[in-house]
């Protein structure tokens, strides 16, 4: 028996809806009171290395981890930023909406799968971009599927509500 459920890479529409989406978002961006000091940096390839990983991490094929450095390379990108909660809500805001714009699939199920990454991913890159965050650095690119979230490692969060108390 073969299991013939679309990775959500493949229900969005491959490669070219996780471009639209990058476009759509990195559009709203750049124009973003709150976000665009954070992104003034950003290169012109950003958008299409942001798509990448989406792609990879919804079931794509495995081109950010064999071009451009997997998830230690993602990681650095996010280092000492200082992003605060704010600016990870306004991200997530936005890339709903360019998700709408996009056209991906709003379906429940695609939306809570895709949201649910989107909440993981952005609350780990604000809490690895405070500076002298202890971080884990080398680890595989998340791969999302249909509602399950990679496993909870306490390790990791009993370092964190740690280094929170320090502070």
């Amino acid at each position: 028996m073969t299991d013939t459920t679309p990775t959500l890479h493949e229900w969005a529409g491959g490669d070219a809806a996780f471009e639209r989406l990058t476009d759509a978002f990195y559009t709203r961006v750049v124009r973003d009171d709150l976000l665009a000091p954070l992104f003034a940096p950003m290169s012109p390839e950003h958008a299409r290395h942001v798509a990448v990983w989406l792609a990879e991490v919804f079931g794509g094929p495995a081109t950010y981890t064999a071009a451009h450095g997997g998830y230690p390379r993602m990681l650095a990108h996010h280092l000492n930023m200082a992003i605060t909660e704010p600016q990870r809500r306004r991200w997530v805001n936005l890339i709903q909406d360019a998700a709408d714009e996009a056209g991906l699939p709003d379906d429940p199920e695609f939306r809570a799968a895709f949201l649910g990454y989107i909440e993981w991913g952005t609350r780990l890159a604000r809490l690895n971009s405070q500076p002298g965050a202890e971080v884990v650095r080398d680890a595989a690119v998340p791969r999302w599927g249909w509602g399950v979230a990679p496993p909870y490692q306490p390790a990791l969060r009993a370092e964190h509500l740690s280094s929170g108390d320090e502070s």
